[in-house]
């Protein structure tokens, strides 16, 4: 949840160098290895984390967990903390007696969870009754630096055209409550009930931003500023751009190809913004419209261009996508590796095409089994999510 975002200090910030920063928050649901079911210890497995030397953060629900990553001047870099977090994480959770899933909503349990005993849970728990209860859904967030709020949100303005297709990409939630839901990102569905959430709007300035946030806290919609959960946002606190539109991610190679498009996007639009050019004003209506597109079809269906309306294939939209970033991964180093990952991708599918092959195979506990162990890198992270029996 954002909450956790915008209270850690452990995101992007915009360094003197020609590439951005980039930092990632994850978060995780606790399962129990017996009933495999939703664990509801996540205070005391943050406790634990603390003295393993993990600052974990607790999430909306008392099954959830938020890693953050330090600042990063490199990918490589942050996949090292990357692995080293989620196996204290892990760890943590197995001293409490249960186990890590990064899953974007649980495979299985209850229709509602316990709130986590926090004020500021409990208070959303009493505005939003059924909805908050509900809400036990896993992201992956990604922060990368930039100058300042108003450079932001320009950022924003360019980058909001490619939302949908990350979104297609990271798609990892199709199996919920053990039903096959025939959505990629069941997640993004149950995101969009929330009153600011999904695509943003195109903001003129700065100002327009804050003055659209301020409106929606004076309503009474958002409890603060921290509640505006739009799928990409000005960081409330740090001088950043946070992309929040992608389920959090099987393996730590998963995660690691998200950030490294999405640092090539922030940075292609940053250099967009410093030649004056205008980002495309595509409607709200084209990105919803295009968003739901995605989250029902993941990365190996449909897709709809949200400037055109065109009806393509996602592989098409990634592959326009890295077209966009090229000059952005070739100055890194990274268009080799990133485009090689991504074209596997659009072959074998996400981690949503690799929850419905393993469960017409298996049982869903079995499914819930290896979904834990792919969690959670051993040696190197050498998972791709390519085969249903892994």
């Amino acid at each position: 949840m954002g909450a956790a975002t915008c209270s850690t200090g452990s995101t992007a910030g915009r360094y003197e160098s020609t590439t951005p920063t980039v930092g990632v928050e994850e978060e995780f649901i606790l399962v129990d290895p017996t009933s495999w079911l939703p664990s509801t210890d996540n205070a005391a497995v943050a406790e634990t984390a603390s003295t393993l030397g993990l600052d974990l953060q607790l999430e909306l629900s008392r099954c959830q967990v938020e890693t953050n990553s330090p600042v990063c001047q490199s990918i490589d870099e942050l996949r090292t903390h990357l692995i080293d977090m989620r196996r204290l994480a892990a760890k943590a959770a197995e001293l409490n007696g249960c186990r890590l899933l990064a899953v974007g909503a649980p495979l299985s349990g209850p229709s509602r969870f316990e709130i986590s005993d926090s004020p500021r849970y409990r208070q959303m728990g009493e505005h939003f009754g059924a909805l908050a209860a509900e809400q036990s859904i896993c992201g992956c967030h990604i922060h990368v630096g930039v100058a300042d709020q108003v450079e932001a949100v320009q950022v924003c303005n360019h980058v909001r055209i490619w939302l949908p297709a990350l979104l297609a990409l990271s798609a990892n939630s199709r199996i919920h409550q053990g039903v096959d839901t025939d959505f990629a990102s069941w997640r993004a569905i149950q995101w969009s009930r929330w009153p600011v959430a999904g695509p943003p709007p195109y903001f003129e300035t700065a100002g327009d931003f804050e003055t659209a946030v301020a409106k929606m806290v004076d309503c009474g919609v958002m409890l603060d500023k921290r509640m505006a959960y739009w799928d990409i946002r000005p960081s409330c606190h740090l001088p950043t751009v946070e992309i929040r539109v992608c389920d959090v991610q099987p393996t730590v190679d998963d995660t690691v190809l998200l950030a490294a498009l999405v640092r090539a996007l922030v940075a292609t639009a940053l250099r967009a913004v410093e030649r004056g050019v205008v980002a495309p004003r595509t409607s709200l209506e084209n990105l919803r419209l295009a968003t739901w597109v995605s989250a029902k079809e993941g990365v190996l269906g449909a897709s709809i261009d949200p400037v055109t309306t065109q009806r393509i294939s996602a592989a098409e939209q990634l592959h326009r996508l890295l077209i966009h970033v090229r000059d952005s991964l070739d100055e890194t180093g990274e268009y080799t590796s990133v485009e090689s990952a991504l074209r596997d991708k659009c072959v074998t599918g996400g981690g949503s095409d690799w929850q419905q092959r393993t469960l017409r195979q298996v049982c869903l506990r079995k499914l819930i089994a290896r979904a834990v162990e792919r969690t959670v890198p051993t040696g190197t992270d050498t998972h791709d999510g390519s085969t249903p029996d892994q």
